[in-house]
């Protein structure tokens, strides 16, 4: 879930294209997520192999990721480890929706409601241990370099960046800014023509970046400030204070400069927040290395069409697309070594 900012933080509009040649850091978990959710039959039902095996996220990396490499986009994806126990809450919180959306999900089905059963399939969506692997096992084939994190792959994300091995993080949530993550991009994988729910209104949707300095330069406070004011609001480590949102929280720490100072002239108790603070400020990260492969296409077909029972037709055209970037990549390691010579 993470933090919403999205109504004071400053963002601008951008194409794929404009992130060409650049490594993007993904955080893997809110990407697959998103293609759980979105990619589903008319009745909500996530798309599934013959032997009832979900694959909504396998279609998601695999026309997307094409996508990517086209636009000369070079995607790492960073999944996350072992979360944090003051996550714990968070996920509880999750399963409960999941549980809840479930129980309506089958109400609307039974009704005959097929847009509201959608809505609301969307919600149930979990991230198996096997759809992992399945995930890491298929961006291998893409010639995609995956990282494992220790922790939380945001976190490792901005880390990646800070280090100055990837240009952004791509992510929906906010949190790569409060992990320190100079550039951040959202709807990287979301882009086109999307329906608002229950409403008979499309939206185009383009990636947006944003930048931290940017960002606090226009708030007018530190990273530091940033994280405290995402506390009082409420993180995925810690319940905020109900009725404080964005801008309260902002005019807040802008008026009392620190969270240990709000905390004590509103007489608030927000338990474990400087734990939940250095979490951000000092994440639980490590230093990896990576390097993207070559695509091999026999071995993505086999895998999705073979193990996983995806039709022939509707691939046939995408790895066409996926041979043009192997035979791409050819060339330029070709004329690499040519130009070694002079």
């Amino acid at each position: 879930m993470g933090v919403d900012l999205s109504d004071i933080v400053p963002k601008e509009p951008r194409l794929l294209k404009d992130f060409s040649g650049q490594t993007l850091a993904v955080d893997a978990y809110n990407t697959i997520y998103q293609f759980l959710s979105i990619i589903r039959q008319p009745d909500g039902l996530p798309l599934m192999d013959s032997k009832k095996r979900i694959t909504s996220h396998l279609s998601g990396l695999f026309y997307r990721n094409i996508n990517l490499m086209e636009a000369g986009i070079k995607p790492v994806y960073v999944f996350d480890g072992k979360p944090h126990v003051l996550k714990r809450g968070t996920i509880d919180e999750r399963i409960a929706i999941k549980e809840k959306a479930k129980v309506e999900y089958e109400a609307a089905l039974a009704e005959g409601d097929l847009e509201k059963a959608r809505s609301k399939a969307q919600q149930t969506s979990r991230l198996t241990g096997d759809m992992v692997e399945e995930s890491k096992t298929l961006l291998g084939f893409l010639g995609i370099p995956c990282v494992q994190a220790p922790s939380d792959g945001e976190a490792q994300a901005s880390y990646l960046v800070m280090k100055g091995q990837a240009s952004a993080v791509a992510s929906q949530d906010f949190d790569s800014l409060l992990f320190g993550s100079p550039v951040f991009v959202r709807n990287l994988t979301l882009t086109g023509r999307r329906k608002l729910p229950r409403k008979q209104i499309y939206v185009n949707i383009e990636p947006e970046m944003l930048e931290l300095p940017k960002v606090l330069s226009t708030l007018e406070i530190t990273r530091e400030q940033l994280v405290e004011m995402c506390i009082l609001m409420g993180t995925d480590f810690n319940d905020g204070i109900r009725g404080i949102g964005p801008k309260k929280a902002l005019k807040l720490i802008r008026e009392h400069k620190e969270l240990g100072k709000v905390i004590e002239a509103k007489s608030l108790t927000i338990e474990n927040w400087e734990e939940v603070r250095r979490i951000f400020l000092e994440p639980n990260v490590k230093d990896a290395s990576f390097c993207a492969g070559m695509p091999d296409v026999g071995k993505v077909s086999d895998f999705l069409c073979g193990e996983h029972d995806f039709s022939k037709e509707r691939v046939e055209a995408p790895l066409a697309r996926l041979g043009d970037i192997l035979e791409s990549k050819k060339n330029e390691k070709a004329q690499l070594r040519l130009d070694k010579w002079f």
